[in-house]
């Protein structure tokens, strides 16, 4: 009996002491970082809040609900982002195709003009609906457009640095992301401009939990050179709601799958 236990010890050491080592491995551990950001569940949903806030403290609301769904096990996923509010920006409608081996394919349907933009790859960086985040935050930056190095491994955190790949595309010249050890979560990230300043950050500020998956319920984005900042909380998420693929396709963007906007029973 004795053996048995001693035989099952040595084994559950040898089993975490590999997955330690494996974690010291930057490239594994961005990619449970990205797992844990936007692959929970097959699918999912969430409404958020966004205060926008300006250099001068004024302030601009929107509320919008994203649905997102998993195209099979090739890691390419879909995103339909539709705003209620405030007026100006209602049935305002984002849409995302999501590819881990090629650009995303982006299109912004503007009620007011009853007009379909296409999002260009050249424009993924910019801002989406005057917020501090970018059209890319909303299905994510693919590991495989940076280098990654692991920096340091405290107690609470994975510190990781990253240099794009093609410096030209993008506005940063490299960022560094806090990934929680627990949750692979990203918890702070700091992006620092080719002058060498940090001037963007993003930070995570409450974590809960739903159907098992750790998730983001506060963030905020900052620009650190001027001074204005957008907050995000996420309500009334869900995941493995069963998203058709209809949801996701052109038609979504003049009309929106309503029944699939509502908000779920508690």
């Amino acid at each position: 009996m004795f053996a048995r236990i001693l035989t099952m010890l040595t084994a559950t050491v040898f089993a975490l002491s590999a997955q330690a080592q494996a974690l010291t491995d930057a490239d594994e551990i961005i990619a449970k970082a990205d797992q844990a950001s936007y692959y929970a569940g097959a699918d999912g949903r969430s409404e958020v809040r966004m205060i926008i806030t300006d250099a001068q403290g004024r302030q601009q609301r929107r509320q919008f609900t994203v649905l997102r769904r998993d195209v099979g096990d090739t890691g390419d996923q879909q995103f339909l982002v539709v705003f209620s509010q405030p007026s100006d920006v209602r049935n305002t409608v984002f849409l995302v195709e999501k590819h881990v081996d090629r650009d995303d394919d982006r299109w912004l349907y503007l009620p007011g003009l009853d007009l379909v933009k296409r999002i260009s790859a050249g424009d993924k960086r910019t801002s989406f609906v005057g917020a501090h985040y970018f059209y890319e935050d909303v299905s994510g930056r693919r590991p495989s457009d940076d280098t990654h190095e692991l920096v340091e491994a405290s107690d609470e955190f994975y510190v990781l640095r990253h240099e794009p790949k093609d410096p030209q595309s993008v506005e940063f010249s490299s960022y560094v992301t806090w990934i929680d050890r627990q949750t692979f979560l990203p918890m702070k990230i700091e992006y620092t401009n080719p002058a060498g300043d940090i001037y963007r950050r993003v930070e995570v500020f409450e974590v809960a939990e739903f159907g098992g998956h750790p998730t983001v319920t506060t963030s905020r984005v900052s620009d650190l050179l001027t001074g204005g900042k957008t907050d995000m909380q996420f309500r009334y998420i869900k995941y493995d709601v069963g998203l058709p693929d209809s949801v996701f396709t052109e038609r979504s963007l003049r009309t929106p799958p309503r029944d699939w906007l509502k908000r779920p029973a508690e």
